[in-house]
């Protein structure tokens, strides 16, 4: 089992989602939910096309954390 990051950031009426590991590998949908479930099906793909073209799997190194600032 792989797991990659996504950001998620909302646009102008939908969201777009990439994963900072898989350059090139990006998705949108009209919410939260179906940008994630595009997501994941793009990685998928991304990974299988990998494999099939016997190329590497990148190692996930892309972490996220919150910071709080208080003014």
């Amino acid at each position: 089992m792989y797991r990659f990051l996504i950001v998620v950031e909302k646009a102008n009426g939908n969201y777009s989602a990439y994963s900072p590991d898989l350059p090139g590998c990006i998705a949108t949908g009209k919410t939260r939910e179906e940008v994630t479930r595009n997501m994941h099906e793009a990685i998928e793909m991304h990974v299988r096309g990998l494999l099939e073209d016997n190329l590497p799997i990148p190692e996930p190194h892309s972490f996220a954390e919150y910071i709080a600032v208080s003014l």
